[in-house]
Formats: structure tokens, sequence, C-alpha cells
């Protein structure tokens, strides 16, 4: 075994003892990208599987730090042990989160069984970049009970959240109806649990209402909708149909709305308890492990995409690089499918050859 191989062994074994020093290095060497990352994820799988995974996401200002930051004391009074991370955006300097310095987690300060992590989005879509998923397989494996995800919050594209989480918070801020319209954008599809936080504020009942319609329309789209070929279905028939629905065991999950004063704590506890009895649906209806197979199945594509990506770029250097490719096909002298078939060809044949032999 390599030094680098051993130092990589000896990390693993201290973050799977307990030591948070390890479990911050490891977290590092993931967001970094640094040599023998990978191996580290790698090892660190089979020890994975245990943490609930709650993603919080929703607009800026609907208080996403503030309730996360109450979930975690909640959670610690109750006796379990909480990771944060929070993914802030990226700084177009370096790259690093531009809100990771800033005062979070005021309530859990010196709690050393609460690991708060600021990342940075990196500039990927729905502000969650692969080391997150990484980072959150570390906090899993050193066996943090819950794993909280707090994203940038920038509307449809946070549906990448839910590749990461096993249940979703979606915060809305009441009076927000252009966070209602957001919703309706797409964002509404990947919540599992609605939240209406500063439930305090005026026009909070009329949020609450209105997410509670909208729910109500993704259950049943055609819902007091005249088309003009069928009479509405009552509330009886369509109960009804939901009822045998799932005694066929279509069973589904009917998304709540929670309000919360994160200030103060107010509905915080009823939150975890929707939040929990999301955990368990998951674990009764099997959806649990159906979730995690499509995550899986997306990071591997993610992951083979990307190694693809870079194999590729070391043979447009290799061919004199792009420029070089394009001021070809400005000539006229070849054309961009002919290019590309030069690049991939010999790769396409080193493929094709493995897969006869195998």
């Amino acid at each position: 075994m390599t030094a680098a191989g051993s130092t990589e062994s000896e990390l693993v074994a201290a973050l799977l003892d307990g030591k948070h020093r390890a479990l911050a290095r490891v977290i590092t060497k993931i967001e970094n990208r640094s040599p023998g990352y990978r191996d580290i994820v790698s090892r660190l799988h089979a020890h994975t599987g245990h943490a609930d995974v709650i993603g919080v996401t929703g607009s800026p200002g609907a208080g996403k730090s503030t309730l996360v930051d109450k979930l975690a004391s909640t959670y610690r009074d109750r006796g379990e042990t909480v990771g944060v991370i929070a993914v802030d955006p990226s700084s177009p300097y370096t790259g690093g989160a531009v809100l990771g310095d800033r005062i979070r987690m005021a309530s859990n300060v010196g709690d050393m069984d609460v690991f708060f992590r600021s990342m940075s989005a990196r500039g990927t879509l729905g502000g969650l970049s692969t080391a997150t998923a990484d980072a959150i397989k570390a906090l899993d494996a050193f066996g943090k009970d819950k794993v909280i995800i707090e994203t940038v919050g920038a509307g449809q594209n946070e549906v990448d959240i839910v590749r990461t989480a096993d249940t979703v918070s979606v915060l809305v801020q009441p009076g927000s109806g252009d966070d209602v319209q957001m919703l309706k954008a797409g964002i509404l599809e990947i919540g599992d649990v609605f939240v209406v936080n500063k439930a305090d504020m005026d026009g909070a009942e009329r949020t609450v209402a209105e997410l509670e319609e909208m729910i109500h329309m993704r259950r049943n789209p055609a819902k007091n909708l005249n088309t003009g070929h069928h009479d509405p279905v009552d509330d009886d028939e369509e109960l009804a149909a939901v009822a045998a629905d799932d005694a066929d065991g279509g069973e589904t999950w009917e998304p709540s709305v929670v309000e919360t004063v994160a200030t103060t704590g107010d509905g915080v506890e009823e939150l975890i308890d929707t939040l929990a009895a999301h955990a368990e649906w998951l674990v009764d209806t099997g959806e649990i492990e159906t979730r995690a197979r499509n995550r899986y199945a997306a990071e591997i594509r993610q992951l083979v995409r990307g190694d693809t990506a870079a194999l590729l770029e070391e043979v447009i250097d290799e061919a004199g690089g792009i420029e070089a490719l394009a001021d070809r096909v400005l000539a006229r002298e070849t054309d961009p499918y002919s290019v590309t078939d030069e690049l991939v060809g010999p790769l396409r044949e080193c493929v094709r050859e493995e897969l006869d032999d195998g």
C-alpha cells in the first residue's frame, strides 16, 4: 500500500471511529476534489444508508437558515446527532462559498454533536454539486442521525435536491404570491412537506390555503375542471377512487402544509413530527429503496459523463485543441460531424472490443 493509500485508510478509520477532525478533513478533501477523495468515498459507501437526509429549500428570505438552526437544536434536545450542509452561492473569484464565513447555527455553537459545514454550489444546477452528495455520505458513515441540506433557493432548479434528500421541505413566506407561482413552475413536484415560515405575518392563512389547493390539484389535476366531455367528479367518488388506488398498493404521500415561526421555534416540533411521518412512510411503502436506487442511477450516470468528458478533453488537447479543430471547420477543411468521428472513433472501438471480449 502506498503512503497516500495508508493515509486515506487511517483517515477513513478515524472518521468511522467518530473523530470530528477526521470528518472535517474528509469533507475538505471531498469539496476540493483532492487526490484520493474518490477512494475515501468508495470506502465509506458500505457504512452509509442509516441517516435521515432532509432537504430544506425555498426562495431567499424565507428563513431557511433560522429554521435549520431550530431543527438542529430540537433534534439535539431529542438526543439525536445532526449534520448540516449549507450550500451557498459560489464566489466568482475563488469558487468558494460566498456566505461561508457568516455566523450561522447560533443555537448550536459549541455542540460537537452538531456538525455544520458551508459548501460552495460551484455553479451547479440546483445549487448542489457532486461534492455535496459525497459529503452527505461522509456524515452518514460518521453516524449522524439526521443530515440536513440547506440549499441556495434558486427556484425551479432546486429539483436537483431530490437526488440527495429522502424528504424535501419547501419553505414559503406569507404573502409571497411570486413564491407560490414559482412552485407551479416545477418545485411543487419535489416537495414532501411545505412550510409556511414566518406564520405570524399577515397573509399566512391565505398562503396556507393556496398551497393546500395546489397540493390538492397535484393529486387530482382534473378536479373541478369541466372539459365539456364529462361531468365533474363529486367528492365522494374522488375519495372512493383514491381509496381504491391505495388498496391496490398505490399508496401515495399527501404533502402536508406546516406553519412555523423559526425565530421563536413555534411549529418546529410539529414540523419534525411531519418529517418523521414521511420517513416512516418511505420505509413502510418501500419508497426509500426506490428513491435510493434512482439516486444511485443518476449519480452513476453523472460520474460516467464527467469522467468520459474529461477523457475526451485529453483527446481534444492531443489533437491540437478545440480552437485548432474549429479553425479547420471554419476553413471548410472538415465538418463538426467528421471531427467528432475522428475524436470519438478510437474510443468507441476500444469500448466495443472490450464488450466483445467480455
